[in-house]
């Protein structure tokens, strides 16, 4: 008999925190949260996500013992704006246990048909910028701080619950050694003499603060042709620059300017936290700021997290400008490996975009869909 309760109070927050500490244990590969964090991800008064979107947070248990969870999530501006009558799931673990899995889905499908929501899908977060997908290849390979780890068997459960693939994501890689300068430096040069443009670089995040907002709205506008694109608020603004900017090391984030200054391209690369994060082990103390400050500024391992390019400038060889910058930044630090974050399988020109450094496709990963 399976029972699933609704973690309302901080002990059953924190327990949902807690979960995958249990069934991840034993495994080389898995990255775990930073404990606090996480609970300020989910702390309606702290994360404003919450001013466009509810979520209600469950637990499993079997004979007494806690065995699965899952968040169930409806983004109003989504759902309203849109009109994308989507029931979102995410942070969803559990055992072994088919018995397990479906309980925990019942009870995301029957929050979705209480909001005369179409369709369920997961695992996926609030919004754009949280994590996506369950693995299905990759599974010997050390997690990241900005994507979820899963046991292999977690597909059978999505395919036993009748749940078919919505949507297909790949992580690639490629040796910094792939990297050659010739592809880029003349281009870059021309683009910003045809385009008087300047590309900004950073020491101090004190500096990069100085162009966050307008960095949020430039990526607002660079991805709004997506589909299932959802924009930052200015109130979520203040909450992402306290979140992520601080993790990383300012001279990963780039930035180009025009004549006058104004913002028409970014990218935001971050420090292979991984190990960082298994040593620290959820907390921050003792010893976890050491950790994490030390990868923050001598991992040799990065990820590419976001690029934006105004749309005026889109096609125009801007992203030359900005692997200029990083092969010189990279170059000087000693990078050894580069790696980039889940991106949709029919994503052509981003695809497209890296072709020269020939990465290699390390992980693959779903979206599972079930309508209500």
């Amino acid at each position: 008999m399976i029972e699933i309760k609704e973690a309302l109070t901080k002990k059953q927050l924190k327990d949902f925190v807690k979960f995958p500490f249990s069934i991840y244990k034993d495994s080389k590969y898995w990255v775990p949260p930073i404990i606090k964090q996480e609970l300020t991800t989910f702390d309606k008064k702290k994360n404003p996500i919450f001013n466009d979107a509810i979520a209600r947070f469950f637990l499993a248990y079997k004979n007494g013992v806690l065995v699965g969870r899952v968040a169930a999530i409806v983004n109003w501006i989504e759902v309203k704006q849109q009109n994308q009558k989507k029931m979102r799931f995410g942070w969803f673990d559990f055992v072994d246990d088919l018995e397990v899995s479906e309980a925990l889905l019942n009870t995301v499908m029957e929050i979705g048909k209480e909001h005369d929501l179409e369709y369920a899908e997961g695992p996926v977060g609030f919004s754009n910028l949280d994590k996506v997908g369950v693995m299905s290849e990759g599974f010997n390979h050390l997690g990241r701080m900005i994507t979820w780890y899963n046991h292999p068997y977690y597909i059978k459960h999505y395919e036993n619950y009748g749940m078919s693939i919505e949507k297909t994501y790949l992580e690639n890689k490629f040796p910094f050694e792939n990297v050659k300068p010739e592809f880029f430096e003349r281009i870059q040069n021309l683009v910003k003499k045809r385009y008087q443009l300047k590309a900004l670089d950073f020491t101090k995040t004190e500096e990069v603060m100085e162009y966050a907002d307008e960095m949020f709205d430039l990526f607002n506008e660079s991805y709004a042709s997506l589909s299932s694109f959802v924009a930052i608020s200015d109130i979520q603004k203040e909450y992402f620059k306290k979140k992520f900017i601080s993790f990383i090391n300012p001279e990963y984030i780039k930035f180009v300017v025009d004549k006058d200054a104004k913002l028409v391209a970014f990218a935001i690369v971050m420090p292979s936290f991984g190990k960082a994060l298994q040593k620290a082990n959820g907390k921050l103390l003792p010893l976890g700021f050491k950790y994490l400050l030390d990868a923050k500024k001598n991992s040799k391992d990065v990820t590419f997290y976001l690029i934006g390019v105004h749309p005026t400038y889109q096609n125009k060889g801007l992203t030359g400008i900005l692997f200029s910058q990083y092969y010189h930044t990279f170059k000087k630090k000693g990078i050894k490996t580069c790696y980039r974050t889940p991106e949709l399988i029919d994503n052509h020109a981003i695809h497209k975009l890296w072709k020269d450094f020939y990465p290699e496709i390390y992980i693959k990963r779903h979206t599972y869909k079930k309508d209500l």
